[in-house]
């Protein structure tokens, strides 16, 4: 176990996942209200103009290399930087606004796929209420698609946490994400602190995995016996 203790004592590895812990929250929690409402945009506001271009800007993310996607955000923050004098240096500002931009993209499939299977019908009963397009947001629709919402949010707290090359581009002194410590440690050889940091991370998720499923599986048994 005293590969554990070292691991805990490694101040570089402890500051490391703090940073991106700190960033996959915050880049999560913004792209997944972007996302929403780009997902909202899309299948709410039916046919406007901008709607091809806008489709396309959402799935380009998606489809486009990581290393583009890294490369096409520094030389965005560096002209910034040559015009308005901003960012003044690259950290983890940068690196939560480039994980902010490819994520979203995620949010915004997942909402846009929930929003389409969704009764529209609800919604409108609503509006023959009197209920006003914001009211009828907040009441039905997002209470609707909160599980979807959710999804995007773990999803994209997963992929912030999880990113190497796009944080390698916009990241910088300073600045150092927990994929980025692990990868410049193996390229001198795999040390048992970083076995024992991957044991804990694999036992994390499988906890995550296990409580998941049994809420699952609670509820689809409430859901029976009512």
């Amino acid at each position: 176990m005293r590969w554990y203790s070292a691991l805990f004592d490694n101040e570089q590895i402890i500051e490391a996942a703090l940073l991106s812990l700190k960033i996959a929250a915050t880049s999560a929690t913004f792209a997944t209200i972007l996302g929403t409402m780009a997902g909202l945009a899309l299948t709410q506001m039916g046919r406007y103009r901008g709607r091809l271009l806008f489709t396309g800007l959402i799935a380009a993310p998606l489809v486009m290399p990581e290393v583009i996607t890294g490369l096409s955000l520094l030389l965005m923050f560096v002209s910034l930087q040559e015009l308005i004098g901003w960012p003044v240096s690259r950290g983890a500002g940068t690196i939560t606004i480039a994980h902010i931009t490819f994520s979203m993209a995620y949010v915004a499939v997942i909402v846009q796929s929930r929003l389409s299977s969704m009764d529209q019908s609800l919604q409108e009963a609503a509006m023959d209420l009197g209920g006003r397009p914001i009211q009828v947001a907040f009441d039905i629709t997002l209470p609707l698609i909160a599980p979807s919402m959710l999804s995007g949010w773990l999803l994209a707290f997963t992929l912030s946490l999880d990113d190497l090359v796009i944080a390698s581009f916009t990241s910088g002194a300073g600045a150092s994400t927990l994929p980025m410590v692990i990868f410049s440690k193996i390229k001198l050889g795999v040390t048992p602190d970083i076995n024992a940091l991957a044991t804990l991370i694999i036992g994390t998720v499988s906890i995550g995995i296990i409580i998941a499923s049994w809420i699952m599986f609670r509820q689809r048994k409430r859901n029976e016996v009512g």
